[in-house]
């Protein structure tokens, strides 16, 4: 088991110890950070923090899209950290989550692969 620390940017840089084999929301709430959460199997957004350096490993998140991911959200109840990592989490962090898709819809490259694919016969 590997210890890392998690930086929480928007909470004055509030440090804790979390290792690689339990989810970040179970260890940063087992700490007391008061975070929300509703699936906890990441099929919803409601435990969404981005991360704003480092890496995690979210492979059993289903809930975000290639563009989520790639302005930086992770899932923090399947994430696990692999580094030392900082996050901002809060609503605060949301600015890019949410989008209206009737006023700004997603492009093919910005949705899941396999729902952008398409099928074969």
């Amino acid at each position: 088991m590997t210890t890392y620390t998690v930086t929480l940017a928007n909470r004055e840089n509030a440090q804790y110890a979390v290792n690689d084999r339990r989810p970040l929301l179970e260890q940063l709430r087992k700490k007391g950070v008061d975070l929300p959460y509703g699936c906890e199997y990441g099929g919803c957004i409601t435990c969404a923090a981005k991360l704003t350096d480092g890496k995690v490993d979210q492979r059993r998140q289903v809930a975000l899209n290639n563009r989520q991911i790639d302005n930086g959200y992770v899932i923090l109840c399947v994430a696990r950290a692999t580094c030392d990592i900082t996050l901002e989490i809060g609503v605060e962090s949301h600015g890019k989550l949410y989008r209206n898709p009737f006023l700004d819809p997603l492009e093919p490259h910005e949705l899941k692969a396999d729902i952008a694919s398409p099928k074969g016969p």
